[in-house]
Parts: C-alpha cells; structure tokens; sequence
C-alpha cells in the first residue's frame, strides 16, 4: 500500500509518501499559513501521485467524534485563521480516498509503537514538546479517545517557587504549556531555548515542570514507555534532568524497575526523530483498515 500522510502541525505541515513498511519515499515541508494557502499546497503535492489513503495527523484542539456536526474542525486553536476550520472536509472535497484523522501525537505516539521507541509495546505515552505541549496515549494497543482527546499539555501543575513567570497559554496561563512550551521559554527568558547554555536556570524549570507532568502520566496511564519529541527536547542535557525530577518527584512510590533502575530507557527522544509524526499519520492508515 501508498500512503499520502500529512502530520499537519502549528507551525509547519509536513507531508510524505510513504509505504506500507514505513518507508519515506517522498516528503515536503512548508509554514503552516492561512488554511487556503497551506491546504493548497498540499493537495498539489498529493496530485497524481496514486495513494491508496490518507492519514491526517493534526494540531488540536480537534472533533474526532463522526456523530458530531463539528467533526474534523480544529477547534479552540490559539491560531485564529485555523479556529473553527473543517480541514477534514476541506481534504475530502479534493481526494476521493479515504481520510484517517486524528491528532498529531496520537499519530506519533502510534508510529513510535509500530516503527520506534515503544516497539512491541501496547503502552506508551508521546509527548511533544515545542510550539505547543501534546501528548498521545496508546493503552492496550489503542489509541485513547473519549469525550475528545487527550490534552496534556493542559494539566494543571505547581509553579516553581523561584519562577514569577505568568504563563503564556491564552486559556490557562500557567498550564504545562503556559508554562514549558517553547514560547514559554523564549518569552520568559527573551530568547530562543536553542540560545540558552546548557547550565542556565531556564533548564532547571524546564526539567521540573515536564516531570511533574510525566509523573502524572506515569501515575494515571501506567505507560511501559515516555517518548519525548519536539524542538525543546533537542536539547539533549534536558532528558537527564527530567529523569532526575521524575525519580525525585515519585520518590520509590512506584515500584518498577524499569524507573528505578532503567530509566534512561524509560524517558527517552523519539526513534524516528523528526519523522514521528510524518510516520504516525501513516500508522493511522494502518491501524484503521479500509
């Protein structure tokens, strides 16, 4: 099977060919603008190309529910061209294939299990650390759903005490994404993180906002694996300290020694990289046979 897969992200759409063994036979990125102008170029890219599906991995918030009038809208999006906006619908008009949807991560988290980090596993939590904070869940094998989907980057966490910084998430502020996204940092300390030395404050509250909510996962979800992507976990000197919170954080309440003992294996950055979610749009396809 070919598969024409779109990880469709806040900031940049990336779409690939891709075939059934998880193979990247063609791919292209470009800025994420108005719908018009993105989705054009997309539809232009998949032109002859002779897919057999399309796998759909969006920025959220979006309507999974297909009961739903709203369904495949991005929703409550800080972007405000996209708010509202049926890409779903959009898509259909111009390809007469089928359309997988769901979010960006819970692509990624998807295509980390068949092809990555989590191979083998039926549990594993994807995290996405960058533009914004998002997260996708497999349990026993499934992607999780319900009422929406997951939204972790909006649980509610503890403010360090030495960290007057407000939040920048418009409908939280001081959420796990108010408070640890890229802009976050960039807006806290007046600069990008890549420009930030690996010894600076910044990464200490980095490391221990991200733990508070790994552990939360870890409590709430039981995952056998943490995957975290995005541009802030480019910084490599970041992981050891998130494990050192997590560990701290926990302190031995769960007893596993995959965390007492393994945890550099535990909490570790995507396997396919920067492909996870370009590779997890096309795992949707896979996972949902037509």
């Amino acid at each position: 099977m070919i598969i024409g897969a779109i990880e469709a992200g806040g900031t940049k759409f990336i779409c690939g060919i891709i075939d059934s063994n998880g193979n990247i036979l063609e791919k292209i990125n470009f800025p994420t603008e108005t719908p018009e102008i993105t989705l054009n170029k997309v539809i232009n890219f998949f032109q002859n190309k002779n897919i057999s599906a399309i796998g759909l991995g969006c920025f959220g918030p979006i309507d999974l529910n297909p009961s739903s009038e709203n369904y495949g809208c991005i929703t409550t999006t800080p972007k405000s061209s996209w708010r509202n906006f049926n890409i779903l619908n959009y898509l259909k008009k111009y390809f007469q294939i089928p359309i997988i949807f769901d979010t960006d991560v819970n692509g990624a988290a998807l295509g980390e299990s068949l092809w990555g980090a989590g191979k083998n596993l039926k549990n594993c939590v994807y995290l996405t650390i960058g533009t914004g904070i998002g997260g996708g869940a497999l349990v026993e094998g499934n992607l999780v759903h319900g009422l929406l989907h997951p939204e972790m980057g909006h649980m509610f966490i503890k403010v360090h005490p030495e960290d007057n910084f407000e939040g920048i998430c418009p409908y939280h502020k001081n959420c796990l994404e108010g408070l640890a996204s890229g802009p976050a940092i960039e807006k806290r300390w007046n600069t990008k993180a890549y420009n930030l030395p690996a010894d600076h404050k910044a990464w200490e509250l980095e490391a221990y906002y991200l733990a508070q909510g790994i552990v939360n996962l870890i409590l709430s979800l039981s995952p056998e694996k943490i995957i975290l992507g995005g541009g802030v976990m480019k910084q490599e000197h970041l992981f050891p300290l998130i494990r050192k919170e997590v560990t701290k954080i926990l302190n031995n309440y769960v007893s596993a020694k995959t965390i007492l003992e393994n945890i550099d294996d535990y909490i570790v950055y995507p396997q396919l990289k920067d492909n996870a979610g370009l590779l997890g749009a096309a795992a949707l396809v896979l996972k949902n046979p037509l």
